[in-house]
Order: C-alpha cells, then sequence, then structure tokens
C-alpha cells in the first residue's frame, strides 16, 4: 500500500514488524519531508512512499521521483551513467535532475537523487503476452547495442558479472537454510531442487569458455517485469540501473528468460521462437544455466534473511513459486538435459 504525506498531514502507516515500529517510521518521513521542504526551490504538496528508500514527490508544478543510496559514489555513478545513455541515444529511459534541488541532498546517511518522473500508461507492461515478450526482449537488445560502446569508460567502476559464483553462492546460501525449508517442502522437492542446482553449476563450469567468448557490454542485470515502463504515450523505458555489471549479454538473456518461462508454461519451444533467445539454445553452456532455480533459491533465501517466515502472505508466494510449477519445472529441465547429452 502506498504511503502519502502532504505538507499538513502524515498518514498513519501499518505496522511492519511491531506496534513501535509505526511511530519511528512517521517520524522518519515527517523528518524526511521537511528536508526536502527546506531544499527544494518549488512548493512540495505530496510525498509517497513507493518502495524502500523511494519516493515519488509532487510540487505544485511537477512530479518527480526521488530514490535514496547508501553512498555519493553510488548515486553518482547513476548519474553519470542514465547521462551517457542519453548522450549516446539510448532515449527511453529517465534522467537525474539538479535544477529542482538547492543543493545535494543527505539525509541521515542516505543520498539522495532527484529523477524524472515518466507519467504511466494505464496498462502496465507485464510478461503475459507474446508481444509485451518481445518488445521487452528487443529493449534489451537495444540497451546492449548502447552500452557496448561505452563499457570500456566503466571497466574500474562496475563489477564483472560473475554468473558461476553467484549462483555457487546462492545454493550455499540455500542449502545453509534447509533446516527452516524442511518445514515447508518436502525431501523429495528439496533433493529434485538441489540435483538439478548441482548439474547446472558443473555444466557451465564445465563449459564456462562460452561465457568469455562473447563481446562484453554493460548488463542490466535486473530484468525483472517492474524494471520496464510504460510510459503513457506506449514507449517502453528501461529503469532502475542499481545492478548493472560487465558482461557478455547473454548473462541478461538467461534472467529474461527465467522471468518469462513461468508465463509460457516452462515451454522450450515457446522460448526458442524469441529471437534473442533462440539464438542461444545450441549453446550448451546456456542450457545448463536455464536449469539453475535461481528464482527459488533467491526466494527462500529472502525469505529467510528478512525472518519473514511467520508472514503467512510472503510464505504462500515462495510456495506457489516452489511447487505449483513444479513438474513443468522438471520436464523443462529433463528436455534440457536430453539436448546436452
Amino acid at each position: 500500500m502506498e504511503q502519502i504525506l502532504t505538507v499538513c498531514q502524515v498518514t498513519v502507516m501499518k505496522a511492519i514488524n511491531s506496534p513501535g515500529s509505526q511511530k519511528g517510521d512517521d517520524d522518519y518521513l515527517n523528518r524526511l519531508l521537511s528536508y526536502f521542504q527546506s531544499n527544494f526551490y518549488e512548493k512540495i504538496v505530496q510525498l509517497v512512499l513507493v518502495r524502500k528508500s523511494v519516493y515519488l514527490l509532487k510540487t505544485k508544478k511537477n512530479t518527480y521521483i526521488m530514490k535514496g543510496y547508501h553512498s555519493d559514489k553510488k548515486l553518482k555513478l547513476q548519474e553519470a551513467f542514465t547521462a551517457t545513455l542519453r548522450k549516446e541515444g539510448f532515449l527511453k529511459t529517465y534522467i537525474f535532475l539538479t535544477q529542482p534541488m538547492k543543493e545535494q541532498l543527505c539525509f541521515e546517511g542516505t543520498y539522495f537523487g532527484c529523477i524524472e518522473y515518466i507519467p504511466p500508461h494505464t496498462t502496465a507492461f507485464s510478461y503475459r503476452t507474446q508481444p509485451n515478450r518481445q518488445e521487452g526482449l528487443d529493449l534489451i537488445k537495444q540497451f546492449h547495442q548502447t552500452t557496448a560502446s561505452v563499457e570500456n569508460r566503466y571497466r574500474t567502476l562496475l563489477p564483472k558479472g560473475q554468473l558461476i559464483d553467484k549462483w555457487t553462492e546462492r545454493l550455499r546460501v540455500f542449502s545453509g537454510n534447509l533446516p527452516y525449508i524442511k518445514y515447508f517442502i518436502d525431501d523429495y522437492m528439496i533433493s529434485e531442487l538441489l540435483s538439478w542446482a548441482n548439474w547446472s553449476l558443473e555444466g557451465m563450469i564445465k563449459k564456462h569458455r562460452f561465457f568469455q567468448k562473447e563481446p562484453v557490454v554493460i548488463l542490466h542485470g535486473d530484468v525483472a517485469h517492474h524494471n520496464f515502463l510504460r510510459d503513457q504515450n506506449g514507449q517502453l523505458n528501461l529503469i532502475d540501473f542499481d545492478l548493472i555489471s560487465i558482461g557478455p549479454p547473454s548473462l541478461d538473456y538467461l534472467q529474461y528468460a527465467n522471468r518469462i518461462l513461468p508465463f509460457i508454461d516452462w515451454s522450450l519451444g515457446k522460448l526458442g521462437s524469441l529471437k534473442e533467445i533462440g539464438k542461444y539454445l545450441d549453446e550448451e553452456a546456456f542450457l545448463y544455466a536455464l536449469a539453475f532455480p535461481a528464482d527459488i533459491f533467491r526466494e527462500w533465501n529472502r525469505l529467510i534473511r528478512e525472518k519473514a517466515y511467520h508472514d503467512q502472505a510472503k510464505i504462500r508466494q515462495v510456495m506457489d513459486l516452489t511447487i505449483n510449477q513444479f513438474h513443468l519445472r522438471k520436464k523443462f529441465i529433463s528436455q534440457l538435459q536430453e539436448k546436452v547429452k
């Protein structure tokens, strides 16, 4: 639920973990609103909490997105990168703005950037339709084409996209969380998940040269549906570059495939019909990587890290992800294993 603050009033927030947290959250938001008011040239009339550290701010004249970062370095990197995209002709995203503010904003250790607001379309982007799935891929391709020419400027500033290391660590954390997870899913499913993960990683390590032969680009790193925003004119935009890194384009396409597979019934044929992904389905390394249950591990690890296993809504969501399409996923992985024999 969105939380709206006006100049005259702060709405009562829902307590997240305990009744005592509500007052603390309200106090923080009141102080933040007061801080923004004193550092904007325009009169603020509304502040909306979108998600953690991200706010929609309305003045009498304009609307902005305020996003918080843990360090000035991270903020400056985002400002520079989005400016580079714009300069290189990639216009389907936002830019950071400085003119509404009197000075650089830093509130209680958080550095805030002011982002151009993109008015959204009445219909949100999702992966449920084939045209949307293809349009998202086309936009990722445009993004890669742009970043291929500028990645050398960011090599010392961005991490390398080390997928094998990342997923090895994700598996390690998931395995360490099994004493909790066993209360929710049975041993057979756990055994299958671990088997898929190990088979996938062993194959990726064996075929690791594939991930080194592609020319590198700047990867987006988080191609979830909510990072595609269709504006009021119908143009699709790519947003949120917090996880950018240097690596081969296939890593973004792998993640994209992982995101859309539940919407295409885990069909290898439908996946292959998407041009930018289909060209990789003859590569054994890519097929091995498709088998890794990255989404399931990610969500269980997050649930336990945040100690949210008493939150019935979150438990149901992760259980649905794990169980509802388990047999379709198992059939899909069996097809992958047949292809790399």
